[in-house]
């Protein structure tokens, strides 16, 4: 199928900006997590949550951090409403209902309402892998099948990708880890003349919302970038989306010797794509093969159940 989502989307942060503040104060996250100030100023001070500080001195948390780690239960029950504000509107916990409404706000063009749903469902709570799988997927499906039957032209179809696409880059900011200490590499990208943009950046954000310090090599990606990011970046993982092989042959060739030393390194392999047939997977080299990205969120946490925490502690479930 021809996938809409070639199109390269526009710069990050373009449109209505509903999204909140990246950085919290220690107040906000107490108020949160219903601790004390104290306690959120001890956990810094111990490494135990990320922070940077002001030229002041105050301590600044990052917002996607504190997300992620209330997801992983490593943090206590929080009150989110204090820190995402009353700006982001409440998105239904139904991703059927919620996909349903996404949908409908692509086909009728309403870029503000679909970026407000789609960035709702995450900052209340989906995982990135879920949000992908059942709503971003499901979405693009769509439009591909408006395109091919007709119901939806070039021009509506590229719209449509754009507003997708930024919004996904915004929640990349929100998402991007403050610093890689402790935390685990990755690197990926789509094959050489594979343009699809869509497919590995929704990886690397599923990769961030899991703690990973992932590195997006993007789309129309040549086996040799690959291999030079491997040398430089040393990561612990690398992933490949294929939605589109021109030769699947050549490929194969290029990539399966590479691979092999990557996995002698023990780097692990993790591939997924529409354009990976049942025959094409036979013949490539790889460690596991997903079909939607809930299976590499649950692949990398069973490699890495906390990444990002150091290994002397995490905060406490109960109140101290």
């Amino acid at each position: 199928m021809n996938r809409p989502d070639k199109v390269e989307a526009d710069k990050p942060g373009a449109g209505v900006d509903l999204l909140p503040e990246r950085y919290v104060s220690t107040q906000q996250v107490a108020e949160a997590l219903g601790v004390s100030v104290t306690t959120i100023k001890r956990w810094v001070d111990q490494g135990i949550l990320p922070a940077q500080r002001t030229v002041g001195g105050h301590r600044k948390l990052p917002l996607g951090e504190i997300l992620r780690l209330v997801r992983q239960g490593v943090l206590p029950q929080p009150n989110l409403s204090v820190l995402l504000g009353t700006t982001v509107e409440t998105c239904s916990s139904d991703t059927q209902l919620l996909a349903r409404q996404i949908r409908q706000a692509a086909l009728r063009q309403d870029g503000a309402l679909l970026r407000t749903l789609i960035r709702g469902a995450y900052t209340q709570g989906l995982s990135m892998a879920q949000l992908a799988d059942e709503v971003i997927v499901p979405l693009m499906h769509a439009v591909g099948h408006g395109w091919e039957s007709g119901t939806l032209d070039v021009m509506q179809e590229h719209r449509i990708t754009q507003e997708v696409a930024a919004v996904l880059y915004e929640l990349r900011e929100l998402l991007r880890p403050p610093s890689d200490r402790y935390r685990p590499r990755a690197i990926g990208g789509a094959p050489e003349h594979d343009h699809y943009l869509l497919p590995t950046l929704l990886a690397q954000l599923t990769l961030f919302d899991c703690g990973w310090n992932a590195i997006n090599l993007g789309p129309h990606t040549p086996v040799s970038a690959f291999q030079a990011a491997v040398e430089e970046l040393r990561p612990r993982l690398v992933w490949l989306s294929a939605t589109h092989l021109v030769d699947a042959e050549s490929f194969l060739a290029e990539f399966n010797p590479q691979a092999r030393a990557w996995q002698r390194q023990g780097i692990v392999i993790v591939v997924g794509g529409q354009a990976l047939t049942q025959d094409i997977r036979n013949r490539l080299v790889y460690t596991s093969y997903g079909d939607g990205f809930q299976q590499l969120a649950a692949l990398v946490q069973s490699l890495e159940p906390h990444p990002g925490l150091p290994r002397r502690g995490r905060p406490p479930q109960d109140r101290p």
